[in-house]
Order: structure tokens, then C-alpha cells, then sequence
């Protein structure tokens, strides 16, 4: 869920230019791996429109609609070319160029566009640094698009005068469903959503990493209170946030259609969550909430009665909580939340005993697909409620137990999990403990058939498992036919020598047709297996990628 940041694209000016056209309809190469991790995707629709054969009866207003028409007209002719490079026509609704590595003056061209698509929904223009200090241009013609809905300026490192221009279009277009995430705005919010009415028909607004200070906090509460359709709301990663929290937990009071609440690493105390909770029960619509890496929010959920109302609540995000005494009042919770199906309280290292309950209880979500456990220090007897309950959940896809060392010796606990299990996508194992036995127990369970739609499965930093266990999983690995991602690296201060496993390794890759990834970093590899890599790499499809960070 973190994303903070923004992208470099310093070579923007000094490279030679590549046109406007160029750059749009290839923008998916120039991904930056770090940009495509926090990007949204957003595929280009258009729409069929058939424009109406009526004819208007004459009026005296006709010579002036006809001028207007015409001037129209020869703009489309004008821009035509533009148009039909980029694939696009007059009643397309969607504009697409996020992360295209726009220029200062690529900028021009989207500009010229926009007079020419009448019926524009939504234009994304994220990720691209050269949108700060020039988009006063576009915001100029904003009034030629007046039925767009939803604007993205992600990361575009927005400057005040952008600000000011952005405010001053919005007057125009206050329906407007906003992403201004990953700009530094802060103690400027209100020039920009002040023009938002009461009533609005607003219903997303994205202001994450923003730079948010404790007044815009404030200001933002008292917007809430005109926003009675907004259904998602983000403000992740504005750290100076909590001072105004009381003002924002007032406003959500009146978004009783908010289906989707991120507060992720908002500096959020103990008192702040006490606030948020008496809002809760205002929120029936509530499908998802996100309170990931607030450190000092432990015990807010204590006797905190307003979580128990969310009773729509699909998915709950406590990653990295400090929850203690929480455990209590979850435990109290969870069979309530019948629609419940994606939890994650993975990074909570002093829940440990104080979770049995709670994990027991998990056997009356029938429908969570999604269980994040990693790194919480769990013990034998709560490791045991989670294998017990975890029988009675069908629908598991993700399962994530990494860095809980008490699964070392004890996966068949998860035995009759694993065989029951006809959805399971995504196992993470890594940094267990696993022992011999338990990746013996994980092959047979292959063997038989089971964990047939498994697509990522991470085992690394296990380095206890011996050759001959290594040998027998790999002889088996074949049978999981859609697996993507596998995952056997040693711990970063050990190496070690591949044994004959390796072969058996590469023979079960030929026989998987979905298989990208594997890795395998600090393992050791002799130079006859490394011959065999080679030659593997030149027999068979260049599309799997050996993670081995330079072999030994």
C-alpha cells in the first residue's frame, strides 16, 4: 500500500525530441519499474456514438449555431491528423497519457486536442513532470470539455501557479472527481477544492503524499460536509494530519455513500482512532478501510463499539499497528463481518498469543480470500487456531505466513488446508524455518493433485532443507501447471552449492507454460550447471527470468 515519491525524467529536454504522438503510443516501454509499482491501471475505452439525423427547426437563432458549427468543424479538420495518429476520434471518452515522459512542449498537443473531443469523460495525465509549470495551458481549455468527470495530475509536480490555474477551472467543472496524489500541495488545498458545492456529485478524491499540512486537514473536514456522494476517499501518507483529525471524523459523519476509507500512514494515534470510530457507525456503505502503518494507534480499537457497525466491510488493512489489546475488541468483531474478505494484519509483532481468538474465530468468514499474517511473531498454540480455522475457508486465494518462525516443523498443521484448498494462488512461506519434512509434506501434497491453481509460491530463506527434499519438490513442481513466481533464495549472508536438484529444476520449468520468475539468489552453481543454464537459456523461451543476483 506505500507509495510516496515521485519519478525522475531529468532527460526529458536533453535527449533528442520525440514527438507528442510517439511517446503516447509507446508510454507502456518507458515504465520505470519504481513508477510501475504505484501507477494506476487505466485501459483506453472509447464509446460508440451515433450522432441524431434530426434537423432543428429554423429559427432565428440559426445563422449564429451555423457559424459556431462550422468553426467547430474546421477545428476537427485541423486537428485530424493528431487524431488519427493517436488512434483516437471525436466521441472518445478517455485521454490517456499517463507516464508518458511528456515534455514542456508536448504539452501543447494535448491542449490542442482537447477542442477537438467534445464528449471527454476522463484524462489522466500522471507521471508526467513536465505537466508542473505548464498546466495553466490546459486548465485554459477546460471549459471546451464540460463533461469530463474524472481528472488525474498524479505526480506532476505541481507548482502554486498550477494550483491557482487548477482552482480557477474547477469553477467551471465542480463536479469533478479528483487524483492529486504524489504533489506537494500542502497549505494550498483550499485555492484548489474550495469551488466543490454543497451536494456535490463528487465521488473520488486522491490525495495521497500531498504534503498535507494540519490546516488543510481542517479545511478538508469542513469539505466533507458538502461530499454526501463520495465513495472513495484517500489521503494516505500525510503524515501531519492528526492534529485536525476531530474535523475530518466530524465530515465523514455526512458521506454516508463512502464505500472506501485510506488513512495509511497518517500519523494516526490512540485518540485519533477513538475519533474515528464514533464516525464509523455513520458509514453502512463501507467496504473497504485502510489504517496500515499508523505505529501509534495501538490499543485505539479498545472498546471501540463503531468497527462492529461496519458490517458491509469487505477488506481491513492494520499492516504494521502496534495492535495489543486491539486483539480483543477484533476478536469481538469478526462474525460480524459476514462479507469480509480481505484482511491484512501482517507486521504486528506484539500481537502473538493475544491473536488465538481472534484467529479462531476467522472460521466464521467463509468468505476471505486474502490472509496477511507475515512477520507477527506467532506462536505454536496461535499457529495451531489459525490451521484449525483456516479448514473452514474455502475461498482462500492469499495466503501469507512469512517470518512467523513456528511454521518450521509444523506445516501439516496445514495439511488438510493445503488439500481441501481449490483456490489458493499465492502461498508465502518465506523465512519459516521450514525443515526437511515440512517441504516433503509440501511435495506430496503436489503429488497428489492438490494446489492445482497455486501461481506463486515463495519458500526462500528456508536454508535448512536438504538436496534430497529439493530434488523430490522439484521433481514434482511440473504438475502446478499455472504457477508464475517461485521463489527458493538463500538467506543474504548465506551460500550454498546447488545439488542435482538444479537439473530436476530446469526440467520441471519446460513443462510450465505460465512460469516468469524464479528465484534463486545465493545459490552457488558449479560450472556444468551453469552450462546447462545457458544452454536452457538459448533452447528455451527468453521470457523466464532467473533471479539469481549474479551467481557464485
Amino acid at each position: 500500500m506505500s507509495q510516496t515519491g515521485n519519478k525522475s525524467s531529468s532527460d526529458g529536454e536533453t535527449k533528442p525530441q520525440t514527438s507528442f504522438v510517439n511517446k503516447c503510443i509507446r508510454g507502456s516501454k518507458f515504465r520505470s519499474p519504481k513508477a510501475k509499482n504505484r501507477k494506476e491501471s487505466h485501459d483506453l475505452k472509447t464509446t460508440d456514438f451515433r450522432p441524431s439525423n434530426e434537423t432543428p427547426k429554423p429559427n432565428e437563432s440559426n445563422t449564429a449555431k451555423t457559424i459556431t458549427s462550422e468553426m467547430e468543424r474546421s477545428r476537427m479538420e485541423e486537428n485530424e491528423p493528431l487524431l488519427q495518429k493517436l488512434g483516437k476520434n471525436p466521441v472518445d471518452k478517455c485521454l490517456d497519457r499517463n507516464n508518458c515522459r511528456l515534455t514542456t512542449a508536448d504539452v501543447r498537443e494535448p491542449v490542442a486536442l482537447l477542442p477537438s473531443l467534445p464528449d471527454l469523460e476522463k484524462l489522466d495525465i500522471s507521471w508526467n513532470d513536465f505537466i508542473g509549470r505548464t498546466l495553466h495551458l490546459l486548465m485554459q481549455q477546460m471549459h471546451l470539455v464540460s463533461k469530463l468527470k474524472i481528472l488525474r495530475l498524479g505526480s506532476c509536480r505541481l507548482t502554486a501557479d498550477d494550483i491557482r490555474a487548477l482552482g480557477e477551472a474547477l469553477k467551471a467543472l465542480p463536479e469533478l472527481e479528483l487524483n492529486l496524489s504524489w504533489n506537494s500541495i500542502g497549505g494550498n488545498l483550499p485555492l484548489i477544492l474550495q469551488t466543490f458545492r454543497e451536494g456535490s456529485k463528487i465521488q473520488m478524491l486522491e490525495l495521497v503524499d500531498s504534503a498535507l499540512m494540519s490546516e488543510d486537514a481542517a479545511f478538508v473536514g469542513q469539505l466533507l460536509l458538502r461530499l454526501q456522494n463520495l465513495e472513495v476517499f484517500d489521503l494516505s501518507i500525510n503524515r501531519n494530519i492528526d492534529g485536525s483529525l476531530n474535523s475530518i471524523a466530524q465530515g465523514l459523519k455526512s458521506t454516508l455513500n463512502l464505500k472506501a476509507l485510506k488513512l495509511h500512514s497518517c500519523g494516526l494515534s490512540q485518540k485519533s482512532v477513538k475519533l474515528l470510530d464514533a464516525a464509523f457507525r455513520y458509514l453502512c456503505e463501507q467496504r473497504t478501510l485502510d489504517l496500515s502503518c499508523n505505529k501509534e494507534m495501538s490499543g485505539g480499537f479498545e472498546d471501540s463499539p463503531g468497527l462492529a457497525t461496519l458490517k458491509h466491510v469487505e477488506g481491513l488493512g492494520l499492516h504494521q499497528c502496534s495492535l495489543t489489546d486491539d486483539m480483543v475488541s477484533l476478536t469481538q468483531v469478526i462474525p460480524f463481518l459476514l462479507s469480509f474478505r480481505d484482511l491484512d494484519l501482517s507486521a504486528n509483532r506484539k500481537m502473538g498469543s493475544s491473536s488465538e481468538n481472534l484467529l479462531s474465530r476467522l472460521r466464521f468468514l467463509p468468505a476471505l480470500k486474502s490472509l496477511l499474517i507475515n512477520n507477527c511473531a506467532l506462536e505454536s498454540e496461535t499457529f495451531t487456531a489459525l490451521a484449525e480455522a483456516s479448514i473452514h475457508l474455502p475461498a482462500l486465494e492469499i495466503v501469507n505466513l512469512s517470518w512467523n518462525k513456528c511454521v518450521g516443523s509444523n506445516l501439516k498443521l496445514l495439511l488438510e488446508t493445503l488439500k481441501l484448498s481449490t483456490s489458493l494462488q499465492v502461498l508465502r512461506l518465506s523465512s519459516c524455518s521450514l525443515v526437511t519434512e515440512d517441504v516433503a509434506l509440501l511435495a506430496s501434497v503436489i503429488q497428489t493433485g492438490h494446489l492445482a491453481r497455486l501461481r506463486k509460491l515463495d519458500l526462500s530463506y528456508n536454508d535448512s532443507i536438504c538436496d534430497a527434499e529439493w530434488t523430490i519438490f522439484c521433481q514434482n513442481l511440473w504438475l502446478l501447471k499455472e504457477l508464475t513466481e517461485l521463489d527458493i533464495s538463500l538467506q543474504p549472508s548465506a551460500f550454498r552449492e546447488c545439488g542435482q536438484w538444479f537439473r530436476h529444476l530446469l526440467c520441471a520449468v519446460t513443462k510450465l507454460p505460465e512460469i516468469t520468475e524464479i528465484g534463486m539468489k545465493r545459490w552457488v552453481l558449479p560450472a556444468s550447471q551453469e552450462e546447462e543454464l545457458e544452454s536452457f537459456d538459448q533452447d528455451h523461451r527468453s521470457s523466464i527470468h532467473f533471479d539469481h543476483g549474479g551467481f557464485q
